[in-house]
């Protein structure tokens, strides 16, 4: 599976001034020896959460980890009702999307989410996702995000069964198949899931679709190889990569690849 439209942007001065669909590559944005990695083809992608990051630096954390080697950056946005925290909202995407050229995977872990799409949109979001429990309309919410000109994402909760999503999947871009009871990082990966991943991977095919496939929560090097194996192509992963040391590293270890070889002199 391939993610034809990965973006490579420039970071630009007012984010809200100009949409997706007009952002500009420039592939050489950044000079560090840790370059970003922009074939199409490098699955699995790597999103870190910011729910894990220092929010008190959240600029410079967004920058490390976009140094370091991330594919995306995920940013968990909730309201207080779908789910019992209250995160963040448009005025931080705004900010973390002047501290980063790569896409902003924003998911709304919110009610009534077509109320805030354009918001978040202007902001700078480059992919939404949006909870099937939390659609009274599910189509018109998909598509309400399509012509807003961001991808589209549609998530379930581990309780929700997997044939809930299968009549959007000709709608959407991604699916975020959760692997945590949503609402805070750091929780344990839930039993079952890897079943479910595998499930999502066969609707794929059996409909013909075509959507990458992202898994949430209890994400580690320890269990990624599963993850991938059973059918993940995007690895959200917040305290994995927030909480090294070495965000590189923690990257690295999250797509099971060797450390970097230097040339000897």
């Amino acid at each position: 599976m391939r993610d034809r439209d990965r973006m490579r942007i420039a970071p630009r001065a007012e984010a809200a001034e100009v949409p997706p669909s007009a952002r500009a590559p420039s592939p050489n944005h950044l000079d560090s020896p840790a370059r970003l990695r922009y074939y199409e083809d490098a699955v699995p992608l790597v999103a870190p959460s910011i729910l894990s990051a220092d929010f008190s630096r959240l600029g410079d954390e967004v920058g490390a980890v976009t140094v370091a080697g991330a594919d995306w950056i995920h940013v968990d946005v909730m309201d207080g009702h779908f789910v019992p925290p209250i995160t963040i909202g448009p005025l931080v995407v705004r900010g973390i999307r002047k501290a980063t050229p790569l896409p902003l995977d924003v998911h709304l872990m919110i009610e009534h989410p077509e109320r805030q799409l354009d918001e978040f949109v202007k902001a700078g979001a480059d992919r939404i996702t949006v909870h099937v429990e939390a659609c009274d309309d599910v189509p018109a919410v998909l598509d309400r995000i399509r012509q807003s000109g961001a991808k589209v994402g549609l998530s379930l909760n581990p309780p929700t069964p997997m044939e809930a999503v299968r009549p959007f999947l000709g709608l959407i871009d991604l699916l975020l198949v959760m692997s945590v009871n949503p609402g805070w990082g750091g929780q344990p990966f839930v039993e079952g899931s890897l079943e479910r991943f595998a499930t999502a991977r066969t609707m794929r095919a059996e409909t013909g679709t075509r959507f990458l496939i992202e898994v949430d929560g209890g994400i580690y090097p320890s269990n990624a190889a599963q993850v991938i194996a059973a059918g993940a192509d995007v690895l959200v992963a917040g305290t994995a990569v927030f909480k090294e040391a070495d965000y590189a590293a923690a990257i690295r270890a999250l797509r099971a690849e060797p450390p970097p070889s230097h040339p000897s002199l």
